[in-house]
């Protein structure tokens, strides 16, 4: 099945970069976090088991460019900055829930597969 974008080359091309965002390794758990509102940096660093605070940065920097994480900063003293959805995020919620829940359904057979290819050796 050959995909072809709406306008072309370019179209596709943005497509892949907005796939290569929402499928990078951390992308959807920042998400899936936000999923019930605000919060604080330092609260998603700790509810996202194995993120540094680097790639944390990184990531939702290129979330809030592609319009789908809200950053706001309040003048306190120290700044407290929190980061929420958008709609755009938000309207991805619905299709990454069920991807995971397939993903989860699926998880024992795709296991097998992996041990039943694994076991024939070079996979001829």
């Amino acid at each position: 099945m050959e995909f072809t974008a709406p306008g072309g080359h370019d179209d596709c091309g943005m497509v892949r970069e907005i796939l290569d965002r929402i499928g990078d390794k951390w992308s959807l758990y920042i998400i899936a976090t936000l999923k019930d509102g605000p919060v604080r940096f330092n609260a998603l660093r700790r509810r996202i088991d194995g993120i540094s605070q680097r790639m944390l940065t990184i990531t939702l920097r290129g979330l809030e460019r592609d319009g789908m994480v809200r950053r706001t900063m309040f003048p306190t003293i120290p700044p407290r900055v929190e980061y929420e959805l958008t709609d755009i995020g938000r309207s991805l919620l619905a299709p990454v829930m069920a991807l995971t829940m397939w993903a989860d359904a699926n998880r024992t057979n795709i296991r097998d597969a992996r041990l039943r290819y694994d076991a024939a050796g070079d996979g001829a």
